[in-house]
């Protein structure tokens, strides 16, 4: 067996050391390949003399590197001989400072006091600057005031004096109140000098403006006009004069269109129509509506009612007393240019108004003017010469209108028409009411305006329908009164039927005894009525005659059934009976102990009434001349339902055993049920 040898622990240090170094690091690949660059050959002497060889290298490297470092070196030599030389200079340069500095003090105090000097001076030159701009003029706007002509540069030198006027006023707060008041004073009588050469100047221009017809106003008129508000007494001279000149320039564009027409005749002239009465009003009223526009535009440019940058400086309370006081001068003129207008206009309706114009032709000018009456005073204001004018006219066109219903009427009432014999209303009804339905048309389609509203159509219905509702009352009447007289004089004498009018013969064709004298004359009024309400029940505007009417005829159909209940009653003989039934009570005599209602007299009157009610002696009345089918048929349903209330009235006091009627069920063999069986109700 070999033996092993052990190996000197320094040994084994070193080969484990080489044994775990790693060959794959950077460093050591970087070695390796520096020393393959020197180690040529690897032989025993190479490896022994390894070390030696690597340290040559290095001193190689490093006596290359002293030799390339030399330039180096002198250079910065050189760099440090120079930043010795500079370092000297600065240090001369030090000392010529400090030696300029200390002769240099005194100026530099000098200066230094100098400007200081110079901004104080700088600040009062700001502020006599400041006081000039506000509290005196230039001589370019002292010119502009008093010599060239009216700019822009007159107005922006006014609007300068004023603010220096108003500068014044805080200026006289201070304790620098003469300079105030003299500075006041000088700008005062600028202002004055101002105003008054601008208040000429506006005149002259609002002259050129009356010489045509359509005039347009210029920015600077319109800015003078605006300035000149701030004096009220020259605003309103100039306002007066343009309201003058352009009222006669008005009258004469009115006048021309009235006679001459427009240029070249065309317009035709107003007056060509003066025979169509509804045409010539209505043309003159659309001129002058069309003038009001074109006046209004122009007076609202003149005088800039609306202008938002402009700012009084007169003493206002309130903005809304100066907005007050701006429409009561557009109205002042306004209403001096339509001055001129108004009589022409007023003579001229007034005479359409005397040539007589048909009812309709009346009633269409009174909607025609006051149409415009409201149209013309939201333009011009109501308490103005033309509104007030207008609203005459239309006055007039209105009474015209009712004095011709007022004496159609009376003609009517005086001369009222004899009853048809079929009672049908007269032909005066049915012309009445097409010419009311004509009416109602034109006060359907009129014109309203936007701040107006349609008139009251009452009183025109009242004038138109209660004249010929009040003929027809006087119409049957005077039926009724001559029916009463020839039934008295028939009464007395035998006269032939023959020889009665055809009313009469109708009236008298039944063997029964005489009717009630007043059904033919209600039947006529209720049929006159009818023929009144029907047509107006489609229009509302008439809604509530409708109504008045509606309780007229209801009026007449309960006297006209009242009045055919009581006939039938006295024919049967129980007419003054029925007050007796309703009023006994048990506390008086029985009924039949009475005479009136004995048990025979009462059977004889219930005999001749069930023969009238069952058609055995007579039949109810149809009313067949009513000729409205619901009126005719309501009116008999009324009668037979009377009828029967009151025999119910008789049937009760019949079968009361307190008025001891022997074997009442013979006496009224008919109960209340069976009697409106056979009445049909």
């Amino acid at each position: 067996m070999a033996s092993t040898v052990g190996l000197a622990p320094g040994l084994s240090r070193k080969l484990k050391k080489v044994l775990e170094c790693r060959t794959d690091t950077p460093d050591l690949v970087a070695s390796l390949n520096a020393l393959s660059s020197f180690y040529d050959e690897n032989s025993t002497h190479a490896r022994r003399n390894l070390r030696s060889t690597i340290e040559k290298r290095a001193l190689e490297i490093n006596t290359e590197f002293l030799s390339a470092a030399d330039s180096t070196q002198m250079a910065l030599d050189r760099v440090e001989e120079e930043v010795n030389a500079l370092a000297d200079c600065c240090d001369k340069i030090a000392a010529a400072l400090s030696s300029s500095a200390e002769t240099t003090s005194d100026i530099i105090s000098t200066t230094e006091r100098l400007k200081q000097e110079l901004e104080v001076t700088t600040q009062r030159q700001e502020i006599v600057n400041c006081f000039l701009r506000d509290y005196q003029l230039s001589n370019e706007e002292i010119k502009a005031l008093r010599e060239d002509e009216l700019d822009e540069s007159f107005f922006q030198a006014l609007s300068h004096v004023q603010e220096i006027h108003s500068n014044c006023k805080l200026l006289l707060r201070t304790h620098h109140q003469r300079a105030g008041l003299e500075l006041m004073g000088v700008m005062a009588m600028y202002q004055e000098g101002a105003y008054e050469r601008l208040c000429r100047w506006v005149q002259a221009e609002c002259r050129k403006l009356g010489d045509t017809d359509n005039p347009e106003v210029g920015d600077l008129l319109r800015t003078a006009v605006r300035c000149l508000k701030e004096k009220p007494a020259l605003f309103k001279y100039c306002a007066e004069e343009v309201g003058n000149l352009r009222h006669n320039a008005l009258f004469r564009r009115f006048i021309s269109a009235l006679t001459r027409g427009g240029p070249g005749g065309m317009p035709r002239p107003i007056e060509v129509h003066a025979h169509d009465p509804l045409r010539y009003v209505g043309d003159m009223l659309g001129w002058l509506h069309q003038a009001l526009a074109s006046e209004r535009e122009l007076v609202h440019a003149l005088f800039d009612i609306d202008s938002a940058d402009h700012k009084s400086t007169a003493k206002k309370t309130t903005e809304n007393d100066s907005l007050k006081a701006a429409e009561s001068d557009f109205t002042f003129v306004l209403d001096r240019i339509f001055e001129g207008v108004c009589r022409p206009f007023k003579v001229r309706v007034e005479q359409v108004l005397q040539s007589q114009p048909s009812l309709i032709i009346s009633y269409k000018l009174t909607n025609t003017l006051e149409f415009y009456s409201y149209t013309i005073s939201d333009l011009l204001g109501r308490d103005t010469a033309l509104c007030n004018t207008i609203g005459m006219v239309k006055d007039a066109a209105q009474k015209t209108f009712f004095d011709i219903l007022k004496t159609r009427g009376e003609k009517l009432l005086r001369y009222p028409p004899p009853v048809a014999i079929d009672l049908s209303p007269p032909p005066a009804v049915r012309e009445g009411v097409s010419l009311t339905l004509e009416i109602i048309e034109n006060y359907n389609s009129m014109m309203v305006s936007a701040s107006g509203e349609k008139p009251a159509f009452d009183p025109v219905l009242s004038a138109l329908l209660d004249p010929i509702i009040k003929m027809c009352e006087q119409a049957a009447e005077a039926h009724k009164s001559k029916t009463s007289g020839q039934l008295t004089r028939r009464s007395r004498t035998s006269t032939d039927s023959s020889q009665l009018t055809s009313v009469d013969a109708l009236l008298s064709s039944s063997s029964s005894p005489p009717q009630n004298n007043e059904t033919p004359s209600k039947i006529f009024l209720i049929n006159c009525l009818c023929a009144i309400q029907q047509p107006l029940l489609r229009h509302d505007v008439a809604s509530q005659y409708v109504t008045n009417i509606g309780s007229m005829i209801e009026n007449h159909i309960n006297l006209l059934v009242q009045k055919e209940v009581d006939t039938l009653l006295q024919r049967c003989g129980l007419s003054e009976k029925m007050q007796i039934f309703r009023s006994s009570t048990t506390t008086e005599l029985p009924l039949s102990e009475r005479q009136e209602t004995s048990p025979t007299m009462l059977s004889e009157c219930l005999k001749a009434f069930f023969g009238l009610v069952l058609g055995s002696e007579g039949s109810l009345p149809e009313f067949e001349q009513i000729q409205v089918p619901k009126l005719r048929s309501e009116a008999c349903v009324r009668v037979a339902k009377t009828l029967a209330e009151d025999y119910e009235v008789i049937y009760r006091a019949v079968t009361d055993q307190h008025n001891g009627y022997p074997d009442p069920k013979s006496l009224a063999r008919h109960p209340p049920d069976q009697i409106r069986t056979i009445l049909g109700i």
